[in-house]
């Protein structure tokens, strides 16, 4: 009788259990993805391009901006 009682009542336990795992889970990924930010040493704004250069100029024909 006891298995009958208990297999029929939910599982609120296991469920509560999944529950705080995954907040702590959302949580640490929060916290990692802060602390990726904060030390990742790549940084695009110093790599970036002002614009076509004397490559793409040769194979296009353009000698320059307009008004040189």
């Amino acid at each position: 009788m006891t298995r009958a009682t208990t297999a029929a009542m939910p599982n609120t336990l296991g469920q509560s259990h999944e529950r705080s795992v995954r907040g702590l889970a959302k949580a640490f990924a929060a916290l990692r993805s802060i602390f990726k930010g904060m030390f990742d040493p790549y940084r695009p704004e110093l790599h970036y391009m002002r614009g076509p250069g004397p490559k793409w100029h040769e194979k296009h024909g353009h000698a320059g901006p307009i008004g040189r």
